[in-house]
């Protein structure tokens, strides 16, 4: 017997530390406050006990399985934890036989399926009658939007929950307690300064798993001082990281700042300034895909169509990010930066759209045009789907005065171009359109 204790203690030792740290109980999880704060809507249902079929979305690291667990332990039920990869729908009906068995039993089943978007619509399609039934409460976990990758079926069964990334606050206090935990490293005295503990927060980059195994490696590799202390110096963390560790807070007010001031440089044509401040931002240790994703949003928000061409470089760029990596493509993204801020600017598009977004919440309910509605089948034709459709290709000028919006919205101007740049052909190019349509339906 003591030989199985021992075992079974070394066995914790060495089981990775975000494993040995797993919550078991509500009180100690650590973020998703939108959810699980008092008065939210999932902190209600468990509550209550009222917890139906379910799907956690969200990314890796932030609590889906423990989350799962949890709800297990505090409704008494048994959990049965099945594996989207190696289950198939022989082992999935043999479960739910015994699911079936125990709910006649009175004991609730709750059936945890990790990445559930890589279970086939037939293994799916297996939990359906299950779930209708209440013979189990299904609980499923995706990094990917359900909408496309789950069943239509069963996923109208499942209230889904958005899990958010964790806070730079969240994993700051999950590697404290780490550090304090009998079950994690408190059993040492770590010697690790602060400003590398949020550094391995950036780094983890809202990921508990990541910020705790890069924890659990750091010390793993620390000095081991003459009183037995371990002490984690920046250069091991670097090695275990592969990264500069530049602090610099990804999730704080001076990351916002300096976006702002790249944006605000490149809108108002001033190269220097945005240079400076993209260099301000990878030198601190910014992911240049982050960089990258805001310059394309940057090329079709302050530029559009006065220079079609910035879309296609800050795409560019973001590419090259991913070929170059670090520090190569710091001068893919100066390109780019250069490029967006001596482009012409307009913001029409992001004008634009603006407007249709306001009609289009407050206007949901506003019919498609029975002309421009697409009468595949006999009965749609019945209904007239498609009747007055003109096709623009039949007429010489490739342009019909058929109306598009809806009869309320008849008339109404979404965009207007600007005479910047390419723009200014744009917007001639418009005037005539219109100029045409009024002259068809004016009769001339």
């Amino acid at each position: 017997m003591e030989q199985l204790s021992l075992f079974s203690q070394e066995a914790d030792r060495i089981a990775p530390l975000a494993s040995r740290l797993r919550p078991e109980a509500l009180d100690d999880y650590v973020g998703q406050k939108h959810l699980l704060g008092e008065g939210k809507v999932l902190k209600n249902m468990l509550d209550r006990d009222l917890v139906s079929s379910m799907i956690f979305w969200g990314p890796p690291g932030v609590g889906k399985t423990t989350l799962a667990r949890i709800i297990a332990n505090m409704t008494h039920s048994s959990f049965i934890d099945f594996s989207a990869v190696t289950s198939g729908i022989k082992e999935i009906k043999d479960v739910m036989k015994q699911a079936e068995n125990d709910r006649l039993s009175g004991l609730k089943t709750i059936v945890f399926v990790d990445e559930i978007h890589r279970f086939n619509k037939a293994q799916q399609d297996a939990f359906l009658p299950y779930v209708e039934k209440g013979s189990i409460i299904l609980i499923g976990a995706t990094t990917e939007n359900p909408s496309f990758e789950i069943n239509s079926a069963l996923l109208s069964r499942c209230k889904v929950f958005v899990l958010q990334a964790l806070t730079g606050e969240d994993i700051l206090e999950l590697l404290h307690h780490a550090l304090t935990s009998k079950k994690g490293l408190g059993n040492s005295t770590i010697n690790i300064e602060e400003r590398l503990l949020q550094a391995i927060s950036v780094f983890a980059n809202g990921d508990a798993r990541t910020a705790l195994n890069t924890l659990d490696m750091a010390v793993l590799n620390g000095r081991i001082e003459p009183d037995g202390s371990i002490t984690v110096s920046e250069e091991t963390l670097e090695q275990c990281t592969g990264q500069k560790m530049l602090l610099y807070d990804r999730n704080g007010e001076e990351h916002y700042n300096l976006i702002s001031a790249l944006h605000k440089s490149m809108r108002n044509s001033d190269p220097d300034a945005a240079v400076y401040w993209l260099a301000r931002m990878l030198e601190a240790g910014e992911d240049p895909l982050y960089v990258a994703r805001r310059l394309i949003r940057f090329a079709s928000e302050d530029v559009g169509m006065a220079d079609s061409g910035a879309l296609q470089v800050a795409v560019a760029a973001y590419q090259a990010c991913h070929f170059n990596g670090m520090p190569e493509c710091d001068v893919n993204l100066t390109h780019a930066v250069v490029y967006l801020s001596m482009a012409p600017k307009s913001n029409a598009l992001y004008a634009g759209y603006g407007r249709a977004r306001q009609d289009a919440k407050t206007m949901l309910s506003e019919p498609v045009p029975l002309q421009i509605r697409n009468g595949v089948t006999e009965l749609m034709q019945e209904l007239h789907y498609g009747e007055g459709y003109q096709y623009a290709h039949d007429t010489e000028e490739k342009l019909t005065d058929m109306e598009c919006l809806p009869e309320s919205l008849k008339g109404k101007c979404y965009y207007s171009p600007t005479g910047q740049g390419d723009e200014a052909a744009v917007k001639r190019r418009l005037e005539a359109i219109k100029e045409f349509r009024k002259g068809k339906r004016d009769g001339k």
